[in-house]
């Protein structure tokens, strides 16, 4: 049997090229022609019910929990009893769990596997994923996932894998976000990018943004790898979950603001990279890691 990949943007491509590349028999299909033409050695499929008949495990690589649902009903439609559809992306856990019952209702299964690394992780076999679902669908998975990425974690059941990458989704925007914020203050207040950096790295209040992001804050207008829209979907389902759990996040509420705000002034579809504009616009400022650039 093949294995299936639906949605071949920025991770789905790279992720059936190199499927593709390690010998997999693989079958493809995405709405723009195009797309499914650039993976080489794959077999295009018109839509996603010839997907579903081919593949034992089929990869769905998506942009938002409704898209996951549409096409997850069209799959189920035409799918042979027992076969897994694993979903990539990044939602709801509750929209998770209820998408696994209605596909164990008609004889399938649902693993969640979504995932960090972004276009250049999914091209350089960089990805780590996080899996949730019952241990016979992912044993059954974890061949295909693991040669994709550089570490595959089982956290548990059908939602938890989606809960993970939302904790970590949490701290990366966060921390990003209170780091511009920061330097933007520094430099309003005469202190240069580089000195200020140097100094948290010194005294230790730092992150993964000023440790290793913050020197390519002069790149401007990078092709978009991961969409502030995307962004700023995720941050409303960490809120979300949040609530549903009993567990208030105000920090990712204040940051889905500044998200929802950078999609209403015209972002949505610029590169993550793009928050750094969002900052300088807000304070008045110019952020510069050479001042002369």
């Amino acid at each position: 049997m093949a294995t299936g990949v639906i949605g071949l943007g920025n991770i789905g491509g790279g992720i059936a090229r190199n499927l593709v590349a390690d010998g997999n028999e693989v079958v493809v299909h995405d709405v723009v022609p195009a797309a499914m033409e650039a993976v080489g050695g794959a077999a295009a499929a018109p839509d996603v019910e010839s997907v579903a008949r081919a593949a034992d495990v089929t990869l769905l690589s998506l942009p938002t929990p409704d898209v996951v649902a549409s096409v997850a009903t069209a799959w189920a439609a035409a799918a042979p009893r027992g076969a897994v559809l694993v979903d990539l992306s990044t939602n709801s856990p509750t929209s998770v769990r209820e998408l696994g019952e209605r596909l164990a209702a008609s004889g399938h299964h649902l693993v969640e596997a979504p995932l960090t690394g972004g276009a250049i992780g999914a091209e350089k076999r960089m990805l780590v994923f996080m899996v949730g679902g019952d241990d016979e669908p992912v044993a059954r998975v974890l061949p295909v996932l693991e040669p994709l990425g550089r570490a595959t974690f089982h956290v548990g059941g059908l939602g938890l894998g989606n809960t993970m990458k939302l904790l970590n989704s949490l701290i990366a925007f966060t921390t990003t976000w209170v780091s511009l914020e920061g330097l933007a203050m520094a430099t309003k207040a005469g202190i240069e990018v580089q000195k200020a950096v140097e100094i948290l790295r010194t005294a230790g209040a730092s992150n993964f943004f000023v440790d290793r992001q913050v020197e390519t804050i002069d790149g401007r207008g990078r092709p978009t790898q991961f969409a502030l829209e995307l962004a700023a979907k995720d941050a409303g389902l960490i809120v979300d979950w949040g609530d549903t759990l009993g567990a208030p996040t105000p920090v990712a509420a204040a940051v889905k603001n500044v998200l929802d705000g950078a999609v209403a002034n015209g972002l949505g579809g610029a590169d993550w990279s793009e928050l750094v504009a969002v900052a300088e616009q807000q304070a008045g400022v110019a952020l510069r890691w050479n001042p002369e650039s």
